[in-house]
C-alpha cells in the first residue's frame, strides 16, 4: 500500500509540473505597459519642432533649387540658357565656368571675374570632394556640392538660402497624436540579414541590408514591415492615406532597434513626409512592395500642399 502511495503523488507531481510548464508555454507575454499621454504629447511634439527646424535649415530640403546630373566630360554652367547647367537667372552671371567628370572624378574651372568661393575664399579651380566632407563651393546666396547616386551617377546639388519654399513655408500639419498608434512590434531575424530591394522616383533600384520583419498588430490584424538596418531601423512605407490626407508616395520613420526580448515600439506618430513631398530635386527611395500596408496609417504628418511632386 505505501508504494502505491508513492505512486500516486509521484504521479500527481508530475502532472502538476507539466501543467504549470504547458501553462508557461502557452501564457502570452504580458501587454507592456500605457504610455503616459502627456508624456507621450510632449514628447511628439518636440520632436515635430526638431523636424520643421531642420527642414529650414541650411541643410534641409526646403532650400533645394537645382540638380544637375553629370556624364563623362566638360559642362559649362551659368545663367545663359546656352550652358549645360543652367543656374538661377537673377543670381549669377551669364556664364561661371564649367565641372569637369573624367573617369568618376569631378573637378571645376571657375571663369576668371567671377568669385566663387570655397570656405570664403575665392578659387579658379580645383578638385572637389563627393560624398561624406563633400566640398561645397558658394556665390551669393547660391552653395553646391556634389552627390553620388546607384551605380556611380554624379550630380550637382544646388541650394538658395533665399528660395521662395523657405520664405511661404509654414510648417507641415500633422494626426492629433494618439498614442494607440505608438505600437509593440517583435522583430523576426534574417539569419543572415537579407537585402531587401528599394526602388526610387528616379527609376533606380537600391540594395538595402534588413535585419528582419518587425511584425505588429493593428485593430487586431497582423501587419510586418522590413526595415533597412542602420544605429536606428529605418522604415520607408505606403499606407491607405497616401494620395489623399498623406504624401502620395508613401511615408519614412525611424524606430529603435530591439531590446533582448526582440520587441520595440513603432510610433506612427513620428511618421513623416520624404524629402520629395518638398522639392523635386530630391532623390527619394520608395516604399519597397512588402512595405505596403493595407490599412489606414492615421498618424504623423500630412500630407505637405506647399510643393514637392
Amino acid at each position: 500500500m505505501p508504494s502505491n502511495n508513492n505512486s500516486t503523488i509521484l504521479l500527481s507531481l508530475c502532472a502538476l509540473v507539466f501543467f504549470v510548464v504547458t501553462i508557461s508555454c502557452d501564457t502570452p507575454k504580458p501587454p507592456p505597459p500605457p504610455v503616459d499621454p502627456v508624456a507621450h504629447k510632449v514628447e511628439i511634439s518636440q520632436w515635430h519642432e526638431k523636424r520643421m527646424a531642420s527642414l529650414t535649415s541650411q541643410t534641409g530640403w526646403l532650400n533645394l533649387s537645382g540638380l544637375f546630373w553629370l556624364d563623362e566630360g566638360e559642362h559649362t554652367f551659368g545663367a545663359h540658357a546656352s550652358n549645360d547647367l543652367v543656374f538661377p537667372a537673377d543670381k549669377v552671371p551669364d556664364y561661371m565656368g564649367s565641372f569637369i567628370i573624367k573617369e568618376g572624378k569631378v573637378g571645376i574651372k571657375v571663369n576668371s571675374g567671377v568669385d566663387v568661393l570655397h570656405d570664403g575664399a575665392p578659387i579658379m579651380a580645383m578638385d572637389l570632394v563627393i560624398g561624406r566632407g563633400a566640398t561645397e563651393l558658394t556665390y551669393g546666396t547660391l552653395s553646391w556640392f556634389i552627390i553620388e547616386r546607384e551605380g556611380g551617377s554624379k550630380a550637382v546639388r544646388l541650394r538658395d538660402s533665399e528660395h521662395p519654399d523657405l520664405q511661404a513655408f509654414k510648417g507641415v500639419d500633422m494626426y492629433d497624436i494618439d498614442p494607440a498608434w505608438r505600437v509593440q512590434a517583435t522583430i523576426e531575424p534574417y539569419d543572415p540579414p537579407k537585402m531587401i530591394t528599394v526602388p526610387t522616383v528616379y527609376g533606380t533600384v537600391r540594395e538595402q541590408p534588413s535585419p528582419g520583419a518587425l511584425v505588429f498588430e493593428i485593430n487586431g490584424e497582423e501587419y510586418r514591415l522590413d526595415p533597412i538596418d542602420g544605429e536606428q531601423l529605418f522604415v520607408i512605407f505606403a499606407d491607405e492615406t497616401n494620395g489623399e490626407e498623406t504624401y502620395g508616395a508613401g511615408r519614412f520613420l525611424y524606430v529603435d532597434p530591439p531590446g533582448a526580448d526582440g520587441t520595440t515600439f513603432i510610433d506612427f506618430n513620428k511618421a513623416y513626409n520624404p524629402p520629395c513631398a518638398f522639392t523635386a530635386f530630391a532623390t527619394c527611395p520608395l516604399p519597397p512592395l512588402q512595405n505596403r500596408l493595407a490599412v489606414a496609417v492615421t498618424a504623423g504628418e500630412r500630407r505637405y500642399e506647399g510643393g514637392g511632386h
